[in-house]
């Protein structure tokens, strides 16, 4: 009459298991939402959508961002791309 016991404990564990593994995830994805990006008075700041060397893209405030203006030529891009 223990192997009964010993099924229903295991069920516990797999669906605590389970539940813990999901409420991870859910909480890992609610998370992720951040609010924009607010200046002082409480306008929204303008961002820059921009890729990272690892592959991972970032919003960037304009105002961090110098304005150089200059294209590089593609000699200089192909440069940049084999470092």
């Amino acid at each position: 009459m223990q192997q009964p016991t010993k099924l229903s404990t295991r069920k516990k564990f797999l669906l605590w298991g389970a539940a813990t593994i999901s409420s991870i995830t859910i909480l890992k994805f609610v998370k992720g939402f951040k609010k924009p990006a607010r200046s002082k008075a409480g306008e929204k700041t303008e961002t820059v959508k921009m890729l990272t060397q690892e592959g991972r893209l970032v919003e960037i405030d304009k105002t961090l961002l110098t304005a150089s203006s200059k294209k590089i030529s593609n000699k200089e891009l192909q440069q940049w791309i084999k470092k």
